[in-house]
């Protein structure tokens, strides 16, 4: 019987004969990366699946209000590391180098190289909250966003 090296621990084990492109061993951990390699897979191929992923995990975040908010003080740990791996995402997308503006043969007519001297992200968060205080009180996004789940914003 053939051995195959494990995609994921990179062991030697022996495929099930049921199962005859097996990538992964049968150890638990390697089952997870397996599953997390298909998930990510399937979310960038198949928007519905995304969709549905976003949608479920709004509705559990709605469901549990306070679960990140409990996890990060029960493992300070995460939230020191957190904090380092964003600071490194942040210093990487400062040394990219901005785009090129737009030259004249530029077909779109709303294309503009106007560079706003603010946060456009702040202006919608507060453009929701006007919105929305007239109905409820003032909330946070996510809170508007699991309330209204019809509203598809994306804040950067």
């Amino acid at each position: 019987m053939e051995k195959r090296r494990c995609a994921g621990c990179r062991k030697l084990f022996h495929p099930r004969p049921q199962s005859p492109g097996q990538r992964f061993c049968s150890a638990a951990e390697c089952q997870r990366e397996r599953k997390r390699r298909w998930q990510q897979a399937r979310r960038a191929a198949d928007p519905d699946y995304r969709d549905n992923d976003v949608q479920a995990s709004r509705q559990w975040r709605c469901r549990h209000p306070g679960y990140w908010r409990a996890y990060r003080h029960k493992h300070p740990h995460s939230v020191i590391r957190n904090r380092a791996k964003q600071r490194e995402r942040d210093r990487a997308r400062r040394l990219k180098a901005p785009p090129p503006p737009p030259g004249p043969d530029l077909a779109n007519e709303d294309a503009s190289s106007l560079q706003l001297p603010f946060d456009t992200g702040l202006m919608v968060k507060k453009l929701i909250r006007i919105e929305i205080s007239t109905v409820y009180q003032l909330l946070t996004v996510s809170q508007c966003l699991c309330i209204l789940p019809q509203m598809r914003l994306r804040i950067g």
